[in-house]
């Protein structure tokens, strides 16, 4: 007879070990992350503005490994440059990216929004005109950065009903620039109210599922938004700036973040997801 080599039993402690263990802390980099996202979208770091590793994981009381890797996620969704010899810095704005990401944006929605007028529930579609109703009824109240962010949950919505589930995620794999542009357009209006309204047309033409009418309202509010963002750029002289691609010059010379801009993670039992609210032109 063979010898067969017995297959190991499991133990009662291997039993009982969990393949992964719970984190004790919540997700520093995740944290860390948020804290600079807000502090870009809401302009208490510029465009152009350096991100000092040593010098924000002191303000924060962690280590630099944090920092280096929140600065790396935000890289990848378009908020940071990363230059030689310099670090991360906040990524400059052009006319030029404005119009090239509003190119992609609008076609990405208007496949998105007939899509839904095909595909999406009447109970889903319900759920816009209140969208608008809540937009509107809290602009006054809302900061700037919770109103892009309705004003994007609005939008995201909308692609996600589309029922393509790449296409909701090509959108969403946009979001972080959509709305530091967002934030750009939203500064324009003097009245937020107006700017809420602009989604109602939208939101009209999809309950009915008007393929044609929601395409054309959806295509005149973003092209509407994109002049907006482009006028900021212009105004704010970031035209000019330095390239996307980064350059071995520091686009910002004078001080780093002022010390407000971030502060120390929270504790334990602080959250670090972000806003759920929405969208924002």
């Amino acid at each position: 007879m063979e010898n067969s080599i017995p297959h190991p039993q499991p133990t009662a402690r291997m039993a009982g070990r969990a393949t992964f263990s719970t984190l004790e802390r919540p997700d520093l980099v995740a944290t860390v992350e948020k804290q600079i996202q807000d502090a870009i979208l809401d302009g208490r770091l510029a465009p152009g503005a350096r991100i000092v590793e040593a010098d924000l994981a002191r303000r924060m009381g962690i280590s630099r490994a944090p920092v280096r890797e929140a600065a790396r996620r935000l890289e990848s969704v378009g908020l940071l440059i990363s230059r030689p010899r310099h670090g991360f810095a906040v990524r400059t704005i052009s006319t030029r990216q404005v119009e090239d990401l509003y190119a992609v944006r609008i076609d990405l929605e208007l496949l998105g929004a007939s899509l839904a007028c095909r595909h999406a529930s009447d109970m889903q579609l319900a759920r816009l005109l209140p969208m608008v109703d809540n937009m509107a009824d809290q602009a006054l109240a809302l900061d700037q950065t919770a109103r892009v962010a309705l004003d994007l949950s609005f939008h995201a919505y909308i692609s996600e009903i589309s029922g393509n589930s790449y296409l909701h995620r090509l959108f969403g794999n946009m979001q972080a620039e959509v709305r530091l542009f967002l934030s750009l357009s939203e500064a324009s209006y003097e009245d937020p109210i107006y700017l809420a309204e602009t989604h109602r047309p939208i939101a009209v033409a999809l309950s009915r599922r008007d393929v044609e009418a929601v395409r054309g309202a959806l295509r005149h509010h973003l092209e509407v938004a994109c002049e907006h963002a482009r006028a900021c750029v212009e105004q704010a002289g970031l035209t000019q700036a330095p390239a996307l691609s980064g350059s071995d010059r520091d686009p910002h010379p004078g001080p780093d973040p002022d010390s407000s801009a971030l502060e120390k993670p929270p504790g334990p039992k602080a959250s670090s997801t972000p806003s759920s609210h929405g969208d924002r032109r």
